[in-house]
């Protein structure tokens, strides 16, 4: 079984794309239901997801979510769901048309950043990401190797 957390405000949080924080510099957030079959929800309560290759595409002014693999429900009969298939997100309209024109800048894109129950609901979060090169991931880890080093260094002089 996958390993949950658990945070204050009753959310169970499934599972995480940390991949994502890495490639893409996250500008905005966004709370989006799912449309969901029932084994979908078991499976989810169970902790079998991922989100590692998974994005968000529009298609006839919807938000659907590709790739996200939940994983077939064990105890599921012959009306098992499909583990990558394409999955509605429920987001207001004006959500919408903001992530669409953010969107349609070149170098954006809608990525699932994490899949979590609240109150008893299953939601993913969307972030509007613009993709990093390899000269901006060499920079971000430059800097976190440098404010480490002043923690250490402050942490010391403490004493």
């Amino acid at each position: 079984m996958a390993e949950t957390k658990s945070e204050g405000g009753g959310i169970k949080i499934i599972c995480e794309n940390r991949k994502a924080r890495h490639n893409y510099f996250i500008e905005d957030r966004f709370e989006a239901g799912m449309v969901l079959k029932g084994t979908e929800v078991k499976a989810l309560r169970e902790g079998k997801a991922n989100l590692l290759d998974a994005y968000a595409i529009f298609k006839g002014g919807e938000v659907y979510l590709l790739n996200a693999n939940i994983s077939p429900y064990a105890m599921g009969n012959r009306e098992n769901h499909e583990p990558l298939r394409t999955r509605k997100l429920l987001l207001h309209h004006s959500e919408i048309s903001k992530l669409w024109g953010k969107s349609e800048i070149k170098g954006y894109a809608l990525i699932p950043l994490k899949m979590y129950f609240k109150n008893g609901i299953a939601k993913v979060e969307i972030g509007l990401g613009r993709g990093k090169q390899a000269h901006d991931k060499r920079q971000v880890t430059k800097e976190r190797e440098a404010q480490r080093h002043m923690a250490k260094i402050t942490k010391g002089q403490r004493r």
